[in-house]
């Protein structure tokens, strides 16, 4: 199954211009004119953005001729995917399993050695990366949702793929949240590595009432991003947190439900995509020891309609998202293009969207969102993850079981 693009180019070519890197600003291809927002739905709240663009940014289209290819829809509730250095894929399942597909569709057994995950709801077997020396020691890292006394937490756990590919040896449970409750939501999920050799994790707020605030609170790991070793202690050079019993994983704070990760190709920062309420889905550019705001300050109103704390949108020591949605899209996996196959789309952002069943691209000039397009809205998948493969080409899963190829055609 294949889903062909092809554009023609309207009055004159859109030039692409490097942004300004003054001040590590985040390089990105200028999208040219836009058209309309994307977005024509009517928004749940009131709020005003605090910049311009912030939300529903002009509307801009690929010109490049494009393909997007199914390789396979035999997978089961897919939700991160990895290249593999030979041009395999490396998909978790959320009922407990990762498999290697190949890319003629393959699908392979189930590697074992895997631990037991509670894949009610929202949990599962989450988030997954490779080492960046997997070709030498074959090493992969993954979030899940673990049962332990008192509930369900985000874990981390890493193990070795064995030379015959049929199981994960020595697999072990590097890190576990601190704060285990009964919810079955909320889990976050990413990992990935740094420019250090360290691991980002995201972990959600675990969405009650009870648990909402520990996103505020520096002695759990709720509601945060982590950065830990490769042996799930706390990374040298994290940020301090400087109240009484701060967790020194911590790198960030004040998140809901963040289920995508990314680093720019260029500047090495870290982006990240979060789940909002009714309303307020975010793209924020992580700083180091920086609080996003969680549950104090949101675009979004609770699903009832009412207020989410005082109804307010900004406040001075929260930062503020590069961009939110509202009505949401549901933002989960992304990734930064770094290839050169279709030029228009260096340094754009692409996110699967879960609720609003297409995949995401977000071009920036100067951290600030300069367009917005829809790619495969009319296959009604819902999105979970997407990843960029050595060959330059897009690689996306859905949870209805499909894993996408989009390239240049």
């Amino acid at each position: 199954m294949i889903i062909q693009k092809s554009i023609f180019l309207l009055a004159g070519i859109l030039a692409l211009a490097s942004c300004s890197n003054n001040d590590n600003t985040n390089p990105g291809t200028d999208p040219g004119p836009t058209g309309p927002p994307v977005e024509t739905g009517a928004a749940n709240t009131t709020y005003k953005p605090a910049f311009s663009g912030q939300t529903r940014a002009g509307s801009i289209q690929t010109t490049t001729n494009y393909e997007a290819k199914v390789i396979t829809n035999g997978l089961s509730a897919p939700w991160g995917v990895a290249y593999l250095p030979d041009g395999r894929l490396l998909v978790t399942e959320k009922s407990g399993k990762i498999r290697i597909v190949t890319q003629a569709g393959v699908i392979g057994n189930p590697l074992t050695g895997v631990p037991s995950v509670n894949p009610a709801d929202q949990g599962g077997l989450l988030g997954i990366c490779l080492d960046p020396s997997f070709e030498t020691n074959r090493m992969i890292y993954w979030v899940f949702s673990e049962v332990v006394a008192g509930g369900n937490i985000t874990a981390v756990a890493k193990g070795r793929i064995s030379n015959n590919e049929t199981a994960i040896e020595n697999t072990t449970v590097i890190y576990r949240s601190n704060t285990p409750n009964a919810s079955t939501l909320h889990y976050g999920g990413r990992v990935l590595f740094d420019k250090t050799g360290n691991l980002f994790v995201s972990i959600g707020e675990r969405s009650v009432l009870e648990t909402r605030p520990l996103a505020q609170s520096v002695t759990s790991s709720l509601g945060k991003i982590v950065r830990i070793t490769t042996n799930g202690q706390a990374a040298p050079g994290n940020p301090p947190f400087t109240q009484t019993g701060a967790l020194p994983e911590l790198y960030t704070i004040g998140h809901r439900n963040p289920q995508g990760l990314a680093i720019h190709p260029t500047t090495g920062e870290l982006w990240q995509s979060e789940h909002g309420p009714r309303g307020g889905d975010e793209i924020n550019r992580i700083k180091a020891g920086a609080n996003y705001g969680w549950p104090t300050i949101t675009y979004g109103i609770e699903y009832s309609g009412t207020k989410i704390g005082e109804g307010i949108t900004q406040k001075d020591g929260m930062e503020q998202p590069v961009y939110y949605w509202d009505p949401v899209v549901s933002p989960s996996g992304m990734t930064f293009y770094a290839g050169n196959r279709i030029p228009e789309w260096q340094n754009n952002l692409f996110i699967g969207s879960l609720s609003g069943m297409h995949i995401v691209r977000l071009a920036f000039k100067d951290n600030k969102v300069a367009g917005e397009e829809r790619l495969l809205a009319g296959e009604g998948q819902r999105f979970r993850d997407i990843t960029q493969g050595k060959d330059e080409a897009l690689y996306a899963v859905t949870d209805q079981g499909r894993l996408y190829k989009i390239d240049k055609k």
